[in-house]
């Protein structure tokens, strides 16, 4: 096709038809141009193709990541009511109620004392902030559910922070003066009942108490969040389905 097109420019020279080949001229840098800017539209389609099988299977690991994330929730939601149950149960001990049953106290109360950290499966979310991919995300919803996300489970692991703080210096450090607890854990191995007198200290020690109430009152406030994080997970989980169909 080179050798054709240089061909006709010789010919064209060669008989002094200089209009003529001003036009074929005007018509083959047309050609070259036409030619670049398909070349050029073709590279931004692939790229865009590129950015989008990027964006979406992006879209697919948030999902894994939120429905393990939810998994997770539903069993600490779980675990936090029974927790808010134990230090009700606890606290009318401490409000007076004869304590006829220390081994419900004591089981109740222990499972205040072995409470965990909550720690949410992100690590999608952090690859897309780290990387700068985050702007792959053309939803904008999409987008606002996943920061909103963040930013709840952030202000989550500050409520834990607070309660983290709070237990450690009205909970176990009060146990730790109070009860027996080599005697307390053997006795429940083996299968003795504790006593009743095991347990006068812990319920004359205000502090101890205090540090129920605030257990009975940040996990109530952690339970919420929690419960809040599952719905926006689901929400976000449908948004992300629209997308991708």
């Amino acid at each position: 096709m080179i050798k054709v097109f240089h061909k006709l420019r010789t010919q064209l020279l060669a008989d002094n038809k200089f209009s003529k080949y001003l036009l074929y001229a005007i018509g083959e840098i047309f050609l070259v141009v036409i030619g670049i800017l398909i070349a050029l539209q073709i590279n931004t389609w692939n790229d865009q193709r590129n950015q989008r099988a990027k964006e979406v299977q992006y879209l697919k690991n948030i999902k894994k990541d939120l429905e393990l994330n939810i998994s997770h929730l539903d069993k600490f939601i779980h675990d936090r009511k029974s927790k808010i149950e134990s230090a009700k149960i606890v606290l009318e001990y401490f409000e007076g109620k004869p304590l006829t049953n220390p081994e419900l106290f004591f089981d109740n109360a222990v499972n205040i004392y072995t409470w965990k950290l909550f720690f949410q499966t992100n690590n999608t979310f952090q690859e897309l902030v780290n990387t700068g991919d985050l702007a792959l995300i053309q939803n904008d919803s999409i987008k606002n559910a996943l920061l909103d996300l963040e930013t709840l489970y952030n202000v989550m692991k500050a409520e834990e922070a607070h309660f983290r703080f709070d237990s450690e210096v009205t909970l176990y450090e009060p146990a730790y003066r109070t009860l027996d607890l080599n005697k307390l854990i053997n006795n429940e191995q083996k299968g003795v009942k504790n006593k009743v007198e095991d347990f006068k200290s812990t319920l004359n020690d205000l502090k101890q108490k205090n540090g129920f109430v605030m257990a009975l009152f940040e996990f109530g406030t952690i339970q919420k969040q929690l419960e809040q994080m599952k719905i926006n997970s689901r929400k976000l989980i449908h948004l992300i389905d629209n997308e991708i169909n």
